[in-house]
C-alpha cells in the first residue's frame, strides 16, 4: 500500500517536471494553431491524474513481478534507448529492425518468428512513415548511400 503511494507520487513529479519542460517548447507565429505543446501537456496531464489516483487509491495487496520480469523490462528500456540514439548516424531501418527483433523475442523467444518481425515491421514503419505521413526519414547511415 505504501509502495503505490511512493509509486504514484513519483509518477505524478515526473508527469508535473514533463509539464514544465514542455512549456520550454518554441514555438513560431506560423505554426499550428493548436502547436507542438499541447501532445506533452496532454500525456503529462494524463500521467498526473493517474499518478494522483495512485496515490488516493492504493492497492491493498500489490503484487511486484519477479525478478526475471523486471530484467525483462530494464533489458527493453536499454535497447530502446539505444534506439534512441542510433536513429540518426544509422538511419531508420537497421536500428528499427534491431530494436524491433530483441522486442519481439522477448514476447515469444523464437530467433526466427523475431528476425522476420524486426525486419518487416522495420521495413513496414519506414514506408508508412515515409511515404503515407510524408516524414524525412533516412533509410540508411550516409556512408552506405553517399
Amino acid at each position: 500500500m505504501v509502495s503505490d503511494r511512493i509509486f504514484g507520487a513519483v509518477v505524478t513529479l515526473v508527469a508535473l517536471a514533463y509539464i514544465a519542460s514542455a512549456t520550454q517548447i518554441q514555438t513560431s507565429f506560423l505554426a499550428d494553431p493548436v502547436g507542438p505543446r499541447t501532445f506533452p501537456f496532454i500525456v503529462g496531464g494524463v500521467a498526473a491524474l493517474c499518478g494522483i489516483l495512485v496515490v488516493l487509491r492504493p492497492d491493498a495487496d500489490p503484487e511486484w513481478p519477479v525478478l526475471g520480469t523486471l530484467g525483462a523490462l530494464l533489458v527493453a528500456v536499454v535497447v530502446l534507448v539505444g534506439y534512441a540514439y542510433a536513429l540518426k548516424p544509422l538511419g531508420f531501418l537497421l536500428p528499427t529492425a534491431i530494436t524491433a527483433a530483441i522486442l519481439s523475442y522477448q514476447i515469444s523467444p523464437r530467433p526466427r518468428a523475431a528476425a522476420l518481425a524486426g525486419v518487416g515491421l522495420s521495413v513496414g514503419l519506414f514506408i508508412i512513415f515515409k511515404f503515407a505521413l510524408g516524414l524525412g526519414l533516412v533509410a540508411l547511415p550516409a556512408v552506405l548511400h553517399g
